[in-house]
């Protein structure tokens, strides 16, 4: 993960997480795995709900966010987007590199 998130900066971007979680369970989360990057707290599902990234009921749990990946330019525009359904599934982080890269070359 720290890898990822050397190459992001590298881009010249900042590596953000977002969970629906509490602070004090982003902190200790960010902590136990030795993370660079802030996690911030989506607690009342603001975030989730604007990004359209909620499931409405995920294994008993309403208003869980998915896994899911964007990438915002300076002016607020997405650019890149990755949700999955399958919280199990991880993004392919090549085509997020990708995406960094064509934003940064302005090639896209």
């Amino acid at each position: 993960m720290e890898q990822l998130r050397n190459t992001v900066e590298e881009l010249g971007a900042a590596a953000v997480g977002i969970a629906v979680t509490a602070t004090f369970s982003q902190q200790r989360f960010a902590t136990d795995l030795g993370l660079g990057f802030p996690l911030l707290s989506d607690w009342n599902r603001e975030v989730a709900t604007a990004w359209d990234v909620s499931y409405d009921v995920w294994k008993g749990h309403r208003g869980v966010a998915k896994r899911a990946i964007f990438i915002v330019d300076t002016d607020g525009t997405i650019r890149y987007r990755w949700v999955t359904d399958d919280a199990l599934v991880q993004p392919n982080y090549d085509e997020m590199i990708a995406a960094l890269r064509e934003l940064r070359t302005g090639s896209s």
